[in-house]
């Protein structure tokens, strides 16, 4: 078989319609040249995918059928929100959403969602259509585990930085989500959304600080305030714990893999002395405090806790302290 012509560089090196095709020039019999692989009805692609980014995977898959979306896990990671990591063989494996109705869509590559669309539930991430934050948060609750979930919640109305994110807005807000799940009663997964939006808080960074933040709560420790600075009696400002317990001058820090690189390390070291210099107590939580439902990170928090004054079942006395912290 002779050497194939060139694709037009706006389809090389990536999967694409075979209307796009059309539309760039590209032959019917190019288009069933062995060179290409097809992945699925009316989409072809040249090699593998892995190193292209999900936006490049996923939108020949969504530009194929009318009045689809991305969806589920596959929004989830558009959005930049957290997701279970793939599996082998699931990079070539998109979820996608069709409102309910639709006709049934079976293709390769491809989990496919019948379900009730609303408007201002998608819209546009890099010009793909996509299931807002707020709808990929309930949809998820159909497939992730309850902390899980917290955690995408958290990470939907966490308030970012702009200076390393390029955008100053959350995802959407708390409001934004419990109006969803007002929408969409009975739902498969609606009773979990409703159990994990009691749960959710603006501030936490990572989703292993709201797994850290859910174990010391579910084991009777005080609600604690996430990543609010710490100013001193002096007024000179301190850290700004992952974790804080104003009220008895405790901040917990949770440590991740990063930790152990050397420019972190003397960060770590200074952290620890600007507590020392507003008089709080620090606590470092590691991965493998987490181990067996965090019950090592519980008793490093509740130890500390006791020695600033803390007893089960003390009522917090947070709200007639709020000098302690600053925004």
């Amino acid at each position: 078989m002779k050497t194939p012509r060139r694709l037009p560089q706006q389809l090389s090196g990536r999967p694409f319609t075979v209307a796009e095709a059309a539309h760039a020039g590209v032959s019917k019999g190019r288009l069933r040249h062995r060179s290409l692989r097809p992945l699925g009805r009316g989409i072809r692609g040249q090699g593998t995918t892995a190193a292209l980014t999900l936006g490049a995977r996923v939108r020949p898959f969504v530009e194929v059928n009318e009045q689809c979306a991305a969806s589920h896990a596959t929004a989830a990671e558009l959005h930049g929100l957290p997701t279970r990591k793939r599996g082998l063989g699931e990079d070539e494996v998109f979820h996608v959403i069709r409102p309910e109705g639709a006709a049934h869509l079976k293709r390769p590559h491809v989990v496919v969602h019948r379900a009730k669309l609303l408007p201002g539930e998608t819209m546009l991430v890099g010009g793909i259509p996509v299931t807002s934050p707020a709808r990929t948060w309930l949809d998820l609750a159909e497939r992730i585990t309850l902390d899980e979930l917290v955690a995408v919640g958290d990470a939907c109305v966490r308030i970012p930085y702009p200076e390393l994110e390029g955008r100053e807005e959350p995802h959407c807000t708390v409001g934004d989500l419990r109006d969803i799940v007002a929408r969409h009663r009975g739902k498969r997964g609606i009773r979990k959304a409703r159990l994990a939006l009691a749960l959710i808080r603006v501030g936490s960074d990572s989703p292993q600080e709201t797994a850290l933040r859910l174990a010391l709560l579910r084991a009777g420790l005080p609600e604690p305030v996430l990543n609010a600075r710490i100013v001193g009696k002096r007024g000179q400002h301190g850290p700004k714990p992952d974790i804080g317990y104003p009220e008895y001058g405790v901040g917990v820090e949770y440590e991740g893999e990063h930790h152990g690189t050397e420019p972190q390390i003397v960060r770590d070291i200074a952290r620890s002395e600007s507590y020392d210099d507003v008089g709080w107590a620090e606590v470092r939580i590691s991965k493998r405090h987490m181990a067996n439902e965090g019950k090592a990170a519980v008793a490093k928090v509740r130890t500390a806790l006791f020695l600033r004054g803390w007893r089960p079942g003390q009522a917090s006395t947070r709200a007639s302290t709020p000098s302690s912290t600053a925004p």
